[in-house]
């Protein structure tokens, strides 16, 4: 299952405070596509199912829930969100140990 680093759990919990969507999940998912065969996707989600890995991460009082579904689970297995703000990079980026190719973007992997 993916873990979240400290900044990306606080900018998660931001994100979900400025839509007024506290009760939501951030759902992270693999799909076929993009120029490496896999893209990476991410959204807020009240839809959990049964079958669905979940997760929390933060602070006491500010945790974030992470879900993901059991396909995407393997592909994401050690893999960690992270949130950098600064000069030279800004965003969200996954760290996939299991990704052997990667595209140019950065959103794409095989």
């Amino acid at each position: 299952m993916i873990t979240l680093t400290d900044s990306a759990a606080t900018k998660v919990r931001q994100l979900l405070n400025d839509e007024g969507a506290t009760d939501m999940a951030l759902r992270v998912a693999v799909t076929p596509g993009g120029c490496s065969g896999y893209s990476y996707e991410m959204y807020f989600d009240s839809d959990v199912a049964v079958e669905d890995r979940q997760a929390r991460f933060g602070e006491d009082g500010q945790q974030v829930t992470v879900v993901v579904d059991p396909a995407s689970a393997q592909l994401l297995e050690g893999a960690t969100l992270d949130y950098k703000d600064g000069l030279n990079q800004a965003g969200f980026s996954i760290n996939n140990p299991n990704a052997t190719r990667t595209c140019g973007c950065g959103s794409s992997f095989s």
